[in-house]
């Protein structure tokens, strides 16, 4: 029997592989999705009663597919959804007669949810709807994950995200790999998305988990498949590396109850040594290209973290001067937050609070929970007690996941002013 968390976590692993595999058969994302959707639902009735099934996926796929055909005839008078509906027939027919496999295919490459992916990013959408949509769609993130990734509200995620697949509809958007003539154009938007993936794997906004090492893995599956796709580009070699050198950290950062542990109390003995050398490798390709970008500057921060013996061996002058080069390339709340934090550690926490100061001011920013749990941090280290006791309060007030929020109590009562 499959309790409701082990269905839920055989539905994410699975979904996202099984709607990008849909959407090549029906054309439609909606349509796709609306089918993945009641096929989920059954999913749910029945696993939850007679158990996982051995393979969920092509579970899955047959679900999905079957309810895509229903949708599919009740509107076959609409342009194209006669044909689409031929071609499910079709594949029908030959599962029955024994001539395919019951699941739908799964291209090994080029890979369906690389399609996806620049389906999703094609420039005809804007930036922000490119970037959630596939996070929605490829990454299997729930609307609210997709929301908190925007620092906006859920029904204005929403509201963007049926916006965004009526428009893929309605521009006639292909579902393919973009050419060699395109290709360097999508790159950055497709980047940027794989990166959130990740980042949502890494410290997931909500739950129980502080990371997803599906949401990770998939993220940096999906680098992968993009170095092999344009390995002359160093900013996805330096992507890759970014999120190898950090997620081989992922053991040392909960303990055995599933605690937060920060980075200068692991134990570096517990960093995967292994995808630590293939992160390294990585910056190195990427750095030999000889075109430096963002990607490479952050994977250069985590480099010197993974290289560092200890944590009072770690080189913060030279990750403060590659933040503040990061700052010069583009201003964003996380990169501004890191920066202050690392002028926090080579100079001193007053350095780090007035860099924070002018954040904090920002009202777009006072939602977002990194930047007053930094404040808390360092208002810490100065010996104000006081402020940092209220900016734990806020931070712990604006967390969703469960680990992290556990590990703020933790240090909002240390200081005995909670």
């Amino acid at each position: 029997m499959g309790g409701p968390g082990a269905v839920e976590d055989a539905y994410r692993r699975e979904a996202a592989g099984v709607l990008a595999a849909l959407v090549r058969y029906v054309g439609d994302v909606q349509l796709a999705e609306d089918a993945l959707q009641e096929a989920a639902l059954a999913a749910v009735a029945t696993w939850g009663r007679r158990g996982i099934p051995d393979d969920p996926g092509a579970w899955l796929a047959v679900a999905a597919r079957r309810r895509a055909i229903d949708l599919l005839r009740r509107e076959r008078a609409q342009a194209g959804r006669a044909e689409a509906l031929a071609r499910l027939l079709a594949l029908e027919g030959a599962v029955a007669a024994g001539e395919a496999d019951p699941g739908l295919e799964m291209a090994a490459w080029p890979d369906d949810r690389l399609r996806l992916l620049f389906t999703c990013c094609h420039p005809a959408l804007a930036m922000d709807a490119r970037v959630a949509l596939t996070l929605r769609l490829v990454g299997g993130l729930e609307t609210p994950e997709v929301a908190r990734a925007f620092l906006v509200a859920e029904p204005t995620m929403a509201q963007r995200l049926v916006r965004a697949k009526r428009k893929i509809r309605d521009a006639g958007i292909p579902y393919r790999v973009p050419g060699p003539e395109d290709l360097p154009e999508r790159l950055a938007g497709v980047l940027s998305v794989v990166y959130l993936i990740f980042n949502e794997g890494y410290g997931a906004s909500r739950g129980d988990r502080l990371v997803r090492e599906d949401l990770c893995a998939e993220a940096i599956r999906l680098g992968e498949l993009l170095t092999g796709l344009v390995p002359d580009e160093p900013e996805a070699h330096g992507l890759l590396a970014l999120m190898r050198l950090n997620h081989a950290r992922r053991d040392a950062r909960v303990d055995a109850l599933g605690r937060y542990v920060a980075l200068e109390r692991q134990d570096r003995g517990r960093w995967d040594r292994v995808m630590v050398a293939a992160g390294l490798a990585d910056l190195e390709r990427a750095l030999a290209l000889g075109r430096p970008g963002p990607y490479q500057v952050q994977a250069a921060v985590s480099a010197l973290h993974a290289e560092a013996p200890d944590w009072e061996s770690t080189d913060w002058r030279q990750i403060a001067a590659l933040y503040g080069a990061l700052m010069r390339r583009g201003r964003s709340p996380v990169v501004a937050v890191n920066h202050a934090v690392a002028v926090s550690m080579a100079r001193g926490p007053a350095a780090g609070l007035a860099l924070l100061g002018p954040l904090l001011a920002d009202r777009r920013l006072s939602a977002y929970q990194p930047l007053h749990a930094a404040h808390a941090a360092l208002r810490e280290r100065a010996g104000d007690l006081g402020g940092a006791a209220d900016a734990y309060r806020r931070a712990i007030a604006l967390s969703a996941n469960a680990v992290e929020r556990a590990e703020l109590e933790r240090r909002l009562a240390a200081l005995g002013e909670g």
